[in-house]
């Protein structure tokens, strides 16, 4: 059954307007299962309402569901269009997307009862409400495959989703374009790894030591272990460890810079395009409140101290939470250490520091899963309890308040890793252990770069294939398992492409909001640790590649249309963006000196080395580095039995720390690196920072162009003034002249 309850005749449902006929651009849905007496009456004074706030109302039936379409009056996009309409400047156009934007915008608004659309779906009287998603030969064109390295219709894109998506898509296609050469940077770095692979001192040192035996390691150690058994490792490490580290820190810190430089520009062009760089958001969303709603009053931002205190509170006791997390990781990797030397497979307790670090990196990803839906919960309830004035506030709060929150539940454990693992535990013969048993996890043999390496790499690329195979088969099967049950669509052209929309996934107002923070946790682990992993540049590009056709797809064809918002930038993100930038300094700086072995080896090289008086021909400065990095433990002060397997005159084995052999104190070059590392630190940032500020300062947020075309326009408006005014008691009105077509007027320096 269909009715008409308008005098628009119908049309379906991706064609244009006909003659005499306009699209319907939303479609509310009511399940027919539920329907009662009640919920009928309810139903028809909200559709009764909708009409007296100047929307236009159908109805279509089907054996199970009751579909409402759903479009505005010219009267509501006219009085939208006088609202905005600037002094001095044209009249905003009243698109598709200002269309569904004022739809919603009403549905959203109460009625005389008090009830809103969303009331009315806790109440069961409606289902669902979407926009419906039209034909796009452009857009269809680039949510294919094989479109993957063509150029995104940006324009397409806003004038069917949006400002706001399409500047979402034009970050992440600048964003993937910019990950290039800092992929290709990186790459060379790791691959200028394998030249060192056989070649690097250090290496040949610790594959020769054969006679070098290493003091038991973890809880149940009763072996020594060779020093050469750690060759492979040792030059696995130099791959991600070399002298090129320290450069490509410096090169990423001036990237991120340049990257948001560059951005800010592109944005300023792409605005002025759209003619909204005067464009107000704060004045739209009053105008749209209008529009629905004339009565409706004004909103004043509100403050609380005691109110944000209590948010501030709550979030901190939360990220304290998260930290405790990252405790239990450090637990975890304790009791799997003492689990996998008691496994009765050889090959796990022959390798149980790398089986430690593997598994932790994946329990760690799990959590990150937990947390994520945990956080999200948590950032909502706080900005419910500030009581934003608008979305705009509320999305605003809820940014920052979920981005921190994630902030900590990614890269806690990282930097344990970084800056604490290993450094806590003592020495052989006098260990810290944790409740007084399990002894406290240590660093790789071949150093703690390997353990935060391995960890970047398995948490990467964990995050990158399952997020991106979920992301895309999650909606798939879902879409696929919806369409079975259904059957074939029934009834006319609009009623099967209604029907065909309300089987498509459902999206929420933060939908676009997911996939931001998805690139921005993507965007940290590509630069605060890259020293580390100097590949993740590479797997971000490979990773965005199919990221972009993936949001392409998923939004185009898997959900129900978004609705449409303006915006002319990307809000809040920028100012996270440059956040993490700070952050990639400084973390960067930290990990290069306490993490790496570069200080270590630069010291040893000009201070204790064979080349501390000047360089010899012949001689390999980093000659003796392994030695003397390596401290003496003497065999007759350990407390726990050792298993010496025919090394029974064995008197004495090495570990990885600066310590005297008398007393096993800290030796005189722990606090000799300790200072030179701290000094680094401040180096290091300052010129990083120095960079990023002097690059800041070359390169204008706002292209010269745009600020000339905006120039010229108050200009041509203040001339069209001047002469419909007339530039003095009598003298002739004629037409205003070009700027610059006087030759007696000269412009004048002040």
């Amino acid at each position: 059954m269909q009715g008409e309850e308008d005098s628009f005749p119908l049309m379906p449902a991706g064609t244009g307007e006909a003659r005499g006929s306009e699209p319907w651009d939303y479609v509310l849905v009511a399940d027919q299962a539920r329907r009662s007496a009640r919920r009928d009456e309810q139903r028809q004074r909200f559709l009764e309402a909708l009409r007296t706030k100047g929307l236009h109302v159908t109805v279509v039936e089907d054996p199970e569901q009751l579909f409402f379409g759903i479009r505005a009056d010219r009267s509501r996009c006219a009085l939208y269009r006088a609202l905005l309409v600037q002094p001095d400047g044209p009249a905003p156009a009243v698109e598709a997307t200002t269309r569904i934007r004022i739809v919603h915008s009403v549905l959203n608004s109460k009625t005389a009862d008090g009830h809103t659309f969303n009331d009315l779906v806790k109440e069961g009287v409606f289902e669902i409400s979407f926009p419906l998603h039209k034909e796009d030969k452009a857009l269809q064109r680039w949510a294919q495959w094989r479109s993957i390295f063509c150029k995104q219709p940006i324009d397409d894109i806003r004038d069917y989703f949006g400002e706001k998506v399409a500047l979402y898509f034009a970050w992440l296609g600048w964003y993937t374009t910019m990950l290039v050469p800092a992929a290709v940077v990186g790459l060379v770095v790791f691959l200028s790894g394998f030249s060192l692979f056989t070649s690097s001192q250090i290496s040949k040192e610790i594959c020769e030591a054969h006679d070098v035996l290493l003091c038991p390691r973890g809880d149940h150690g009763r072996t020594f272990q060779r020093l050469s058994d750690t060759c492979t490792f040792a030059k696995l490490t130099h791959l991600f460890d070399n002298e090129g580290t320290v450069l490509f820190a410096i090169f990423m810190a001036l990237w991120a810079t340049v990257f948001l430089e560059i951005w800010k520009r592109r944005r300023a062009r792409v605005v002025l395009h759209w003619d909204l760089y005067g464009w107000d958001e704060e004045q739209e969303e009053m105008a749209l409140e209008l529009v629905s709603c004339p009565e409706q009053k004004l909103r004043l931002h509100q403050h609380s101290f005691l109110r944000s205190a209590a948010v501030l509170l709550l979030a901190l006791l939360v990220i304290c939470f998260i930290i405790g997390l990252a405790h239990f990781l450090v637990v975890y990797r304790v009791l799997a250490a003492a689990l996998f030397r008691s496994s009765p497979w050889p090959f796990l307790e022959e390798q149980v520091t790398t089986a430690v670090v593997a598994t932790g990196a994946v329990v760690h990803y799990v959590t990150i899963v937990m947390m994520t839906k945990i956080n999200r919960y948590v950032a909502q309830k706080l900005c419910d309890l500030e009581q934003p004035r608008t979305l705009r506030e509320r999305e605003r709060k809820f940014t920052v308040r979920f981005f921190v929150l994630q902030f900590f539940t990614h890269f806690s454990s990282l930097i344990y890793i970084a800056f604490i693992l290993g450094r806590i535990n003592g020495h052989p013969g006098r260990t810290v252990r944790l409740a007084g048993q399990w002894k406290l996890e240590e660093c790789h043999p071949s150093g703690c770069m390997m353990d935060l390496s391995v960890q970047m790499a398995v948490i990467m690329g964990l995050k990158q294939t399952l997020s991106n195979c979920m992301e895309y088969l999650g909606p798939w099967l879902a879409l696929r398992l919806r369409l079975w049950r259904r059957g074939c669509a029934r009834g006319d052209a609009v009623l099967r492409e209604w029907q065909r929309n309300y089987l498509l996934n459902s999206v929420h107002i933060f939908s676009l909001f997911d996939e931001f923070m998805e690139m921005m946790i993507q965007y940290g682990f590509t630069t605060i640790f890259v020293a580390a992993f100097p590949l993740a540049p590479l797997l971000a590009l490979l990773s965005n590649l199919v990221e972009i056709r993936l949001d392409a797809i998923k939004m185009l064809r898997l959900q129900r249309r978004l609705v449409p918002r303006k915006a002319k930038d990307i809000g809040t993100w920028l100012q996270l963006l440059e956040a993490i930038g700070v952050l990639t300094v400084i973390t960067n700086g930290a990990v290069i000196a306490f993490t790496s072995e570069f200080i270590p080896r630069v010291v040893y090289k000009y201070r204790y080395g064979p080349c501390q008086h000047g360089a010899q021909p012949g001689v390999n400065c980093l000659t003796g580095y392994v030695n003397h990095s390596l401290s003496v433990f003497y065999t007759k002060d350990l407390r726990d039995p050792v298993q010496l397997e025919g090394l029974e005159n064995v008197t004495e084995c090495r570990y990885r720390d600066y310590r005297n052999a008398s007393d096993y104190n800290l030796s005189e070059q722990f606090w000799v690196l300790l200072a030179i590392r701290l000094a680094f630190v401040i180096v290091f940032q300052h010129v990083a920072l120095c960079i990023k500020f002097i690059a800041a300062w070359l390169v204008p947020d706002v292209p010269q162009s745009v600020k000339n075309k905006v120039l010229e326009e108050k200009y041509e408006r203040l001339l069209a003034k001047m002469w419909f005014r007339g530039q003095g008691p009598g003298e002739a009105r004629s037409s205003p002249a070009t700027p610059h077509s006087s030759p007696s007027c000269r412009s004048t320096d002040v």
